[in-house]
């Protein structure tokens, strides 16, 4: 097949924008979290990105995206094992697929799974070890995030090739269900099993920070136009339509989360408009090439100020999700991964498509909630009982970064 030049550079300028999301989320969550603790918070993303990046390319893509499925739920891991036959043929000519090398879709999808193993950490602020975080991680891409890309992305259960598909395609266009309530449902396991921090409710933790975190913000912001236009394998119209309902939505969600914020507490912060633009961009990701731009505005508008409403459950359950990965990535990865069932312009049912696409939407989310919930429960409690999670409280009260790695961001700052 001939090679689409065109949309192998779009592509590969749009995994490179992924990629940059995971240390934009480094900073992000690095400003929240108090000054003794934002390298071992930086850190859980950076090395996510060196686990990841090498598990992917052993069996991730494998199981994933490998034509030998196993009940729908994964791909065979060693029939692609190191990508043996994906980069180039018998004749040592590129593989090409679509008009694209298939090893561009690799690094593309590579990027997917590190910044949503990533995204995870934010639950585990300042008190976890290290060691047993990277284990996890490798331990949870491939047990949850592979097998949840295949079922979605890969022909199984949840793609348009599964049973459901008889009463509506399923849509998930960049992650909603794969990404963002995946790495959500998973925060909300992990706080549970792990525990609280101390002092959690009756210390303050602010932000130490606050310009990181709008750094941070900005350049999520910035790579998702790769994470989200890029998911049109191609430079295209549908590819210009991800990318203005991106822009739109997370723009959307800034307004959502403010106005909710005001009217709450009588003022708007800049932690709270970083938080929209996640939000928004979150609940996008799914609809991204499936709304108009002014369906994602709305769309945008409910994100932001649900997940503004959602992150203060965790005082009122108990549960410490440290930089409210629940509140925002499963809280907003519902909204946007539901709404299309109303908002999708083919389908949706404000636009006259009736309720098969609404219906199938809750399915697949509630599929995702589920799988995700019972593959992180299993994993996080074998870890607890085997490795042990927590660090001694008193190398939680003198800071994590000196304990766990003999460093500090900032001399004479706690």
């Amino acid at each position: 097949m001939e090679l689409d030049t065109g949309a192998t550079a779009w592509m590969l300028m749009s995994a490179s924008l992924v990629l940059l999301m995971t240390p934009g989320l480094a900073l992000f969550y690095g400003g929240m979290v108090r000054g003794r603790s934002v390298l071992n918070m930086m850190m859980m993303s950076f090395g996510t990105m060196g686990l990841v990046g090498v598990l992917y390319v052993l069996w991730g893509w494998s199981m994933s995206y490998g034509s030998r499925s196993v009940g729908g739920v994964f791909a065979d891991p060693f029939e692609m094992f190191g990508l043996r036959g994906v980069v180039t043929d018998e004749a040592g000519e590129f593989v090409v697929s679509d008009g694209l090398p298939t090893v561009v879709d690799v690094g593309f999808q590579a990027t997917f799974a590190i910044i949503t193993v990533a995204l995870v950490s934010g639950a585990l602020a300042d008190r976890v070890k290290f060691g047993t975080w990277m284990v996890f991680a490798g331990v949870w891409v491939t047990l949850a995030f592979f097998p949840l890309a295949h079922m979605v992305w890969g022909g199984g259960l949840l793609s348009d090739a599964g049973p459901f598909a008889s009463i509506a395609t399923p849509v998930d266009f960049a992650g909603g269900t794969v990404v963002h309530i995946n790495a959500g449902v998973a925060a909300l396991v992990l706080a549970l099993v792990v525990g609280r921090r101390r002092g959690f409710g009756r210390e303050a933790a602010r932000p130490h920070s606050l310009p990181l975190v709008m750094l941070g913000a900005a350049l999520l912001w910035f790579g998702w136009f790769g994470f989200n236009a890029g998911s049109a394998y191609g430079a295209d119209g549908l590819a210009g339509l991800a990318w203005v309902n991106t822009c739109t939505a997370a723009s959307a969600g800034v307004l959502g989360w403010l106005v909710t914020e005001k009217l709450r507490d009588g003022h708007a912060t800049s932690l709270g408009a970083a938080s929209g633009i996640v939000a928004g961009l979150v609940a996008i990701t799914p609809a991204a090439g499936a709304l108009s731009p002014v369906g994602s505005i709305a769309l945008g508008l409910v994100a932001g100020a649900a997940s503004a409403l959602a992150v203060g459950l965790k005082y009122r359950f108990g549960y410490d999700d440290s930089l409210d990965v629940v509140g925002v990535h499963l809280v907003s990865g519902l909204v946007g991964t539901v709404l299309i069932g109303l908002l999708a312009t083919d389908t949706g049912l404000f636009f006259g498509g009736g309720v098969g696409q609404l219906v199938v939407q809750i399915i697949i989310a509630v599929i995702a909630i589920v799988f995700s919930g019972v593959v992180t429960l299993v994993i996080a409690l074998v870890l607890k009982a085997t490795m042990g999670w927590r660090i001694p409280e008193e190398d939680e009260v003198t800071g994590i970064d000196q304990t766990a790695h003999a460093e500090r961001a900032y001399e004479g700052i706690a």
